[in-house]
C-alpha cells in the first residue's frame, strides 16, 4: 500500500510536485528530494568541502524549498535550477560566515604564494589557497562576483548562468572576463601568482 502511494508521484512533473508540496503534501516533497537531493548534495559538497557540512547545507536548503514551495514560479526556471540556487545561496552565506570568523586568524598568518600557477582556477578555489582567492573575489563588483561564483564555485556553464540570472550570454562572458582580469591584477599587486 505504501509503495503504491509513492509510485503515484513518479510520473508527475517537478512543477506539479512543487505545487502539491506547496499545499502541504509531504509525499510530493519527498519525491522532489529523491529527484534532486543527489545534485544538491554534490553542489553542497563542492562548496563546503566536507561531508557533514554538505549534509547540513542540503537539509537547510530543502527546508527552505519546503517552506517556499508555494512561491515557486516555473517561468523563472526549472525546479532543479531553483533548488540548486537555494543550496548555492545558503552555502555562500555559510562560507561568508566562516570566512569572517577566520579573518582575524588570517591577518596573523603570512600570505603564501600559489605553488602551482598552471593549475586550473577551479582547482585553486578548492586547494589550500582558497582563502586568498576568496579575498581577491571580495574586491570584485557584485555582478562579476556572481558569475564567477556560479561558474567556478558551483559548476554552472555559461549558458546556465545566463538562464539563471536572466542575462544575455555575451554579458555573462564579459563579466567573467573582467572579473578574472581583476583577480589577476589583485594577485599581481601582492606579488602572488594566479592561474591563467
Amino acid at each position: 500500500m505504501m509503495e503504491r502511494g509513492r509510485n503515484r508521484y513518479l510520473l508527475q512533473a517537478d512543477e506539479d510536485l512543487m505545487s502539491l508540496a506547496g499545499g502541504g503534501d509531504s509525499g510530493a516533497f519527498a519525491a522532489l528530494y529523491d529527484r534532486h537531493g543527489r545534485a544538491a548534495y554534490s553542489l553542497a559538497y563542492r562548496m563546503m568541502g566536507e561531508r557533514q557540512a554538505a549534509e547540513d547545507l542540503v537539509q537547510e536548503a530543502f527546508l527552505e524549498v519546503w517552506r517556499g514551495a508555494g512561491r515557486y514560479r516555473a517561468e523563472r526556471g526549472s525546479v532543479r535550477t531553483w533548488t540548486l540556487s537555494i543550496v548555492h545561496h545558503r552555502g555562500i552565506d555559510q562560507l561568508r560566515s566562516i570566512s569572517s570568523r577566520r579573518r582575524t586568524q588570517d591577518k596573523v598568518e603570512a600570505v603564501a604564494p600559489t605553488s602551482q600557477p598552471s593549475e586550473a582556477f577551479a582547482e585553486t578555489w578548492r586547494n589550500s589557497q582558497r582563502e586568498q582567492v576568496r579575498q581577491a573575489l571580495s574586491h570584485l563588483p557584485p555582478e562579476q562576483l556572481k558569475v564567477l561564483e556560479l561558474a567556478y564555485f558551483s559548476g554552472y556553464t555559461h549558458t546556465e548562468i545566463a538562464e539563471l540570472l536572466s542575462l544575455p550570454l555575451g554579458t555573462v562572458k564579459g563579466r567573467m572576463r573582467l572579473g578574472l582580469k581583476k583577480i589577476r591584477e589583485y594577485f599581481d599587486s601582492r606579488g602572488m601568482e594566479v592561474p591563467g
